[in-house]
């Protein structure tokens, strides 16, 4: 679902202006104050911790808001490994400008590697099992792209990016529609065979009803992992099944043998653990 279309790029500049314009305001007061406008630095991207780096291309485009004329070089390519005291990145470029746009830049690194790393973890948590991490829409608003865009650099994939591009019939609507089969009913009316639809189920018997009424995905709520075992084989292929709830990296390879296709994991995007990343600033010449 994230890619770096023309499109995607607009919209994460325009997440990126919002963010200066908060922290900028009327000008830098102590930079403007301090630095030289023709000054020159070279500022360096270090990380402190190990985990997964993530967000370069988006703290080079913060600097280039600023300042078209800013240089940024990533020393290794976003989705890497990288371990503690290693310099990711340098920038080269007028020292306003660096120091203005410093703390944003480093808001989105730290971020978005916090959510890479830890979605690393859970997809080597369950490797050679079959399933597949997806992440939810728990992310903080108005920076869902980059949460997203994220989870992919960690190995991880996107479910839905919005209420606009998926189908997924939950307990609420369940309830306002009557039932399952009114639920499901009613979506193919309106959309026909535009989209496949998950339905969230969260026993067997609702399980049977789901599959009973033919819908593409099942996403079994809270569930325990003897009975997801017990749904897997109830279900026997004739649908793709999601894991989701209470899942964590204790238990993520033990709901992962049981067969599911897909697990899903709210941690990814609504507990970030921000990774730690410094930028360090000296002048040129």
């Amino acid at each position: 679902m994230v890619d770096a279309t023309r499109e995607f790029r607009r919209q994460v500049v325009a997440m990126i202006r919002r963010a200066l314009e908060e922290d900028i305001g009327k000008g830098d007061l102590t930079t403007d104050a301090i630095v030289d406008p023709g000054a020159r630095y070279q500022g360096e991207f270090w990380v402190k911790a190990p985990g997964v780096i993530a967000g370069l291309q988006v703290a080079k485009w913060t600097f280039q808001q600023l300042d078209s004329s800013i240089e940024f070089h990533p020393l290794v390519p976003e989705g890497t490994d990288v371990s503690s005291n290693q310099v990711v990145a340098r920038v080269w470029g007028k020292g306003r400008a660096l120091l203005t746009g410093e703390r944003v830049a480093l808001n989105f690194v730290q971020r978005m590697s916090g959510i890479a790393t830890l979605t690393r973890r859970f997809v080597d948590a369950i490797a050679g099992s079959g399933a597949i991490i997806l992440d939810t829409r728990k992310t903080a608003p108005g920076l869902r792209l980059l949460d997203k865009w994220a989870v992919r650099l960690g190995g991880g994939q996107n479910h839905r990016m919005g209420l606009f591009d998926r189908v997924l019939i939950k307990d609420n609507h369940i309830q306002a529609a009557g039932g399952i089969p009114q639920a499901v009913q009613r979506i193919r009316r309106v959309y026909g065979e535009r989209f496949p639809i998950e339905v969230e189920v969260t026993n067997l018997t609702e399980l049977k009803t789901a599959l009973d009424v033919g819908v593409e995905q099942i996403l079994l709520d809270n569930m325990d992992v003897a009975l997801l075992k017990r749904a897997v084989k109830m279900t026997a292929g004739r649908a793709k099944l999601e894991a989701s709830g209470n899942v964590s990296l204790h238990n993520v390879a033990e709901v992962a043998r049981t067969g599911v296709d897909y697990i899903s994991v709210g941690q990814l995007t609504h507990s970030v653990q921000a990774l730690d990343v410094s930028f360090l600033l000296r002048p040129i010449g």
